[in-house]
């Protein structure tokens, strides 16, 4: 049986997770701009990097500048991961925030950033949270592509999935979540889950590892029999 083939033979599965949580869909689904005072985000997360990251999008739509912000968020993670010293900087618990205030403002301006990216900024600094910039910039993303109707699927195998297989499995997730929304495929090789697939999407995690049905297994069998 293919990868692609598993998933289709847990179709059933995925719709019934899918259908117990009827906001998904919306949540996702292409819709028009609230007005001004009754922003949301698009899909609700949790943590404190999604606390930052929905507090930036807020922010980034009421301004207007929400393409802006996302370029500017991604470049500086980017930038700071290409260079050590200023990634070293950031998460230097050491530097007073007032130095590293000043810094970033200088950088702003430097790098012409819009206000709405120089504020947050401002304020990771200051709260000492500087050092989460990436974590934070990954679930702005997820805002980012909700917003635009967009969801990413992260698919992970111990081996690339043929390009057939990518297209079909592919396909069956955009059949179960509809044509409102556009999916994006992101394949992750993982050989340590040992065989099988899972498939993360929307903060849901379909495991269907040779490794997760190892442990299960072993659960089962570690559980007294009642004769």
């Amino acid at each position: 049986m293919s990868m692609t083939q598993r998933i289709r033979s847990s179709l059933p599965a995925l719709r019934t997770a899918l259908q117990s949580n009827p906001n998904f869909l919306r949540n996702f689904a292409t819709s028009t701009p609230a007005a001004k005072d009754n922003i949301k985000v698009p899909v609700s997360m949790f943590g404190g990097c999604a606390n930052y990251a929905s507090a930036l999008y807020l922010a980034a739509v009421r301004a207007k500048a929400l393409d802006k912000v996302e370029s500017e968020l991604l470049g500086l993670v980017e930038a700071t991961n290409k260079a050590p010293t200023f990634s070293q900087f950031t998460r230097d618990p050491s530097v007073p925030s007032a130095t590293r205030s000043k810094a970033l403002n200088d950088i702003c301006d430097q790098a012409k950033f819009s206000d709405v990216m120089k504020n947050f900024l401002v304020v990771l600094a200051e709260n000492g949270r500087l050092r989460h910039v990436d974590g934070i910039a990954k679930r702005f993303s997820e805002l980012t592509m909700a917003h635009r109707g967009e969801l990413k699927a992260i698919v992970t195998t111990v081996i690339p999935l043929p390009a057939e297989e990518e297209k079909e499995l592919k396909e069956t997730l955009q059949e179960i979540l509809g044509e409102g929304i556009k999916v994006h495929l992101e394949q992750k090789i993982d050989p340590s889950i040992l065989g099988g697939i899972v498939v993360e999407f929307g903060q849901k995690v379909f495991d269907m590892s040779i490794k997760t049905r190892a442990r299960q297994m072993e659960r089962f069998l570690r559980e007294p029999i009642n004769v």
